[in-house]
């Protein structure tokens, strides 16, 4: 795998200048690539053209690495993720994020579309992750150990500087910020009631399909991680209703505006 890292990060790097060194590395969930707009770009490249790079497979995801500057930060965006429900192990999954760190980002930006399981949350809302439930079945860290540090410590998996920094961030745009608890289940299927009742039981505030593996592999390369989840549908077990992910793209994109502001008005003082 160091072979096609120093591949990766050589490929990428022939399209920016020496001087171009990435702070922030950002990942968008489904239907927020739009947190790129008004992105001063240096590099635009194609999942598909990047050697060993895996290639997106949802729709709502463009599939594009854009190198450059966003509220004053020098980034490194990544329009799409990878799940394990497209077949990819978990090393693919996490792989973008190694390439992150070796391009020099020391912090880690996720924002994720989920499902509200916390009865108070609203859909459009946004949720600050403080913690989470890997109920994936499956761990990024699992195999040869090739960065010296197997045993991740997860008492605090996410940043309290770049938390506190997103509250008073929230607080002066008069955005409304829930703080709490990602699940993540592998999917694709949505969730059952009797699932649902049991996510709300052990402490689950959200549920979703990603975000953990990156969390997990960037605090083993000793990145700063904040998580940012967009709420497209309120789950209630009590109540249910059909969801789709027509659905969950649509209540993104109203919503998004918000979490935009968030990110770039972050991005200025992390």
């Amino acid at each position: 795998m160091t072979t096609n890292l120093t591949e990766t990060d050589d490929f990428i790097r022939s399209t920016i200048h020496e001087g171009f060194r990435p702070r922030v590395g950002i990942i968008l969930g489904s239907g927020l690539s739009g947190i790129c707009d008004g992105m001063d770009v240096i590099s635009h490249l194609d999942y598909r053209d990047i050697p060993h790079f895996p290639v997106s497979t949802v729709d709502s995801h463009k599939g594009v690495l854009s190198l450059g500057f966003l509220g004053g930060a020098a980034v490194a965006v990544l329009q799409g993720r990878f799940h394990y429900y497209e077949g990819y192990s978990a090393e693919n999954v996490v792989y973008p994020v190694r390439i992150l760190r070796q391009l020099g980002a020391e912090i880690l930006l996720l924002t994720n579309a989920c499902g509200g399981l916390n009865p108070q949350f609203r859909a459009g809302e946004i949720m600050l992750m403080d913690d989470h439930i890997n109920l994936q079945w499956a761990n990024p860290l699992i195999g040869r150990n090739t960065d010296q540090n197997r045993f991740v410590d997860m008492c605090n998996p996410y940043s309290e500087r770049l938390a506190t920094l997103a509250e008073h961030t929230a607080l002066a745009n008069g955005i409304t910020l829930r703080k709490g608890t990602y699940l993540a289940v592998s999917g694709s299927n949505y969730e059952t009631r009797a699932e649902l009742r049991f996510m709300r039981k052990i402490g689950a505030d959200v549920v979703g399909m990603s975000s953990v593996p990156e969390t997990l592999i960037a605090r083993q390369l000793r990145m700063e991680v904040l998580g940012l989840s967009l709420i497209t549908n309120e789950c209630r077990p009590d109540a249910p209703r059909q969801v789709s992910h027509a659905e969950v793209i649509e209540t993104a994109a109203k919503a998004e505006q918000n979490l935009r502001a968030l990110v770039h008005d972050i991005l200025r003082v992390c």
